[in-house]
């Protein structure tokens, strides 16, 4: 019996075999006894390659090195006749953007690694000294940004957020159009007085806080994508307004006086912008609405629970009141540097970053708030801030300007005053919205002559343009503050503002064509 049972399982053995059955199944030991559950041993799976995200790192590394190994390209020349040459390194720059640009959108890798490949690729092909790339990680631009994060940090550790988001809940109701408009409509006001990076970060963690009452779940929604998005989009259309929402307004003031000759006052400047930023912020609402319907219409009882809230949240507490008196202090000093000429030469990171110090005198903030600092958002600016400067160092982005200009110049006045414009909405995705007023503005001021257009038009087009970057992350920092709710891609970031961009193209025609001139602005040269 033995020895028949024997040639059984060799039999069963042999017919296994031929089936392609392992001998040592997870089911059995070699005795062909039953295995115990510990004996078990599950083999490990095996990871998938991801042959898109090899192709999109392919790609970028390809579009860098068709550029750079290209031959010379040709020189810009200017309305006065002055030439630009592209030198290899800004035929370089322009390649190593196109690979940012790809690795970005797609998010290959981490957006924060792709801005440490930028200081990389310029130091080993030559590009810009190591030590120039490198230290644009660390501009003053950078810290301010690192100073607005604090500033939302401690409003969601005080419980500041909570506090300002229960209130709204109580006054818009449960209705979630009216809460995304209400969010609009607060992010595009407070940017009438502070810098649209600070109330981007100050907006942030009351979205989530609102948000935390739409859904629990860690799965991105279309409210929660249209909430943080919207953010970003209205946060630029509102910084517009002012010359406090932003530095472009000063800067481009300061061009347009040196070459027409005649200063924009602040109240000027409002009186044409203020109309543009308030209908950008409700087209912009009721883009958002159309793309990122909420699944849920209302949320049933969200007042009632909001109020209880409120009220459980108690008296404000001691840090609510330090950082309350902290910020609006710095947003006072910041505002006035607009007005006081001796306030002028304050650095407005440093000014900002004295915030963060006191912060932590006061023990507001400790060493574990500083770690959970985003600095993947950080890391995405530093590497906006080098890539930009590298553009216009090595004189890449002038020649862009010229050659893209020139393509204008015997163009009609309405046609060449929108291609501006397109052009500057182009470069302030790409670059500082300061560095594209700053490259752009001088060369169309120069055509804008020859054909008989007005220069206030030329300049706040341009203005319009370069502060709202739909497209890309870098393009400003509202962007990428948003982007770390977590709630969307850059990819879909980058969708969402196609048609966001050509909405605001159609709006800025409009008003060249109509609003402005009824409004007094010269428009032809008589």
């Amino acid at each position: 019996m033995a020895k028949l049972a024997k040639d059984v399982r060799m039999a069963e053995q042999k017919h296994d075999l031929k089936k392609g059955v392992p001998l040592h199944d997870e089911q059995h030991h070699p005795e062909g006894l039953p295995r115990k559950p510990q004996d078990i041993t599950l083999a490990e799976p095996r990871e998938k390659l991801d042959i898109k995200r090899i192709t999109l790192i392919a790609v970028g590394l390809l579009l860098f090195t068709a550029v750079y190994m290209s031959p010379s390209w040709g020189d810009a020349v200017d309305p006065v006749g002055d030439t630009f040459a592209l030198s290899r390194e800004g035929k370089a720059a322009i390649g190593l953007f196109l690979l940012a640009a790809t690795w970005w959108v797609f998010e290959v890798v981490p957006i924060g690694v792709t801005s440490i490949a930028i200081g990389v690729f310029q130091a080993m092909f030559l590009i810009r000294d190591p030590r120039v790339a490198f230290t644009d990680f660390f501009d003053p631009s950078v810290w301010f940004i690192f100073g607005s994060l604090v500033i939302g940090k401690v409003f969601s550790k005080t419980g500041l957020t909570q506090r300002m988001a229960y209130r709204m809940l109580v006054i818009v109701g449960e209705k979630t159009a009216l809460i995304l408009l209400g969010v609009f409509l607060m992010t595009s006001a407070m940017t009438l007085i502070m810098a649209h990076t600070a109330v981007a970060a100050a907006m942030y963690p009351l979205l989530r806080a609102i948000y935390s009452m739409y859904s629990t779940s860690s799965t991105p929604t279309k409210f929660g994508k249209g909430m943080f998005i919207g953010m970003a989009f209205v946060a630029g259309a509102g910084s517009i307004i002012t010359l406090l929402g932003a530095a472009r307004g000063a800067v481009g003031i300061g061009f347009f006086k040196d070459i027409v000759g005649r200063e924009i006052s602040f109240f000027e400047y409002s009186y044409y912008m203020f109309p543009v930023g308030i209908i950008m912020t409700f087209l912009l609402w009721v883009y958002i609405m159309f793309i990122f319907r909420p699944e849920k219409a209302r949320i049933p009882g969200l007042r009632s629970r909001a109020k209880d809230l409120y009220h459980r949240l108690g008296p404000m507490k001691r840090s609510e009141w330090i950082a309350i008196i902290l910020v609006v202090g710095v947003i006072m000093f910041l505002s006035a540097r607009s007005f006081v000429p001796l306030l002028e030469p304050f650095s407005k990171s440093a000014i900002i970053l004295i915030t963060t110090i006191l912060f932590f005198m006061f023990k507001i903030l400790n060493l574990k708030d500083l770690e959970e600092i985003p600095w993947n958002i950080i890391l995405l600016f530093g590497g906006a801030m080098s890539i930009g400067f590298c553009l216009w160092q090595t004189g890449a982005a002038t020649w862009m300007a010229v050659q893209f200009i020139m393509l204008l110049q015997n163009a009609n006045w309405f046609v060449f005053v929108l291609g501006i414009t397109a052009f500057v909405l182009i470069m302030t995705n790409l670059i500082m919205n300061v560095a594209a007023i700053a490259i752009s503005l001088p060369v169309a001021l120069v055509i804008a002559q020859y054909l008989h257009v007005a220069p206030e038009v030329i300049f706040f087009g341009s203005l319009v343009a370069a502060g709202m970057p739909f497209l890309f992350l870098v393009g400003a920092a509202p962007n990428a503050i948003a982007y770390e709710s977590n709630q969307f891609t850059s990819g879909e970031f980058f969708r969402a503002g196609i048609p966001a961009s050509v909405l605001l193209l159609i709006v800025v025609g409009l008003f060249v064509a109509f609003i402005w001139p009824m409004m007094g602005m010269p428009i032809l040269l008589k």
